[in-house]
């Protein structure tokens, strides 16, 4: 279940939480807004180097456009808040679970998760993970301020999580043909230059319905591939 970059994200939680625990309190709005906008112009640079690596665009096109309307009739991404919204509220009150169960739906469900651990898992790409680790050290930095210990022990969700996905995408092997590989990860930019506008207050667009264009996007080059 090792991976260097579901260790750095473990990590990166931890360190988070701790500097957030005693310092975080003392971070202004305006500096915890800086730091998020620093990721957030950091992502944008690496979804579009993941999105020129594309064969075929109108493939891209394709399966985003069928993907998301998949994950809109699904409702995807209301379905993940509702989720994470009953999570969080079952667990009691205490501040220390409330830190825990918080910051584990917030590090653990989501787009970024999933395309991070695929990525790791099936091409050894940890871009993607090693990005999500700025992003939770942030984080975790802003929860602990406020929920303390609790957070840090999220990180062994964080470890537990993503390490088991990236084991399993590892079986998805036949994905780092060219064909399937290039395209798919060009879905994936698309997705992450989302979650960078949303980062940013530019635009907030439901990543998580898009899922299904992972998939979409491997069936349209097999069905290409035959033809």
């Amino acid at each position: 279940m090792f991976n260097v970059a579901v260790l750095v994200n473990t990590i990166a939680v931890i360190f988070g939480g701790f500097f957030g625990t005693f310092i975080g309190n003392k971070l202004t709005d305006n500096i915890r807004k800086i730091l998020f906008q620093s990721v957030g112009l950091t992502t944008i640079f690496i979804g579009i180097n993941m999105g020129l690596e594309a064969n075929d665009l109108i493939v891209v096109l394709i399966s985003l456009a069928i993907g998301g309307v998949i994950g809109e009739f699904l409702k995807i991404e209301d379905r993940i808040g509702k989720i994470a919204n009953k999570i969080e509220k079952s667990e009691g009150e205490t501040k220390f679970v409330k830190g825990f169960i918080t910051a584990t739906v917030l590090f653990v469900i989501g787009p970024m998760t999933i395309l991070g651990s695929l990525n790791a898992g099936i091409s050894n790409d940890n871009s993607v993970l090693f990005l999500k680790s700025m992003l939770d050290g942030i984080s975790s930095i802003i929860l602990s301020s406020v929920y303390g210990v609790g957070v840090i022990f999220s990180a062994l969700s964080v470890w537990v999580v993503q390490g088991l996905l990236v084991v399993g995408s590892r079986q998805l092997q036949f994905l780092s043909q060219e064909i399937y590989l290039n395209d798919f990860t060009a879905v994936g930019g698309a997705m992450i230059v989302a979650i960078s506008l949303r980062l940013m207050d530019i635009k907030d667009i439901k990543v998580g319905n898009f899922l299904p264009a992972l998939v979409v996007v491997i069936f349209a080059n097999y069905i290409k591939m035959m033809f």
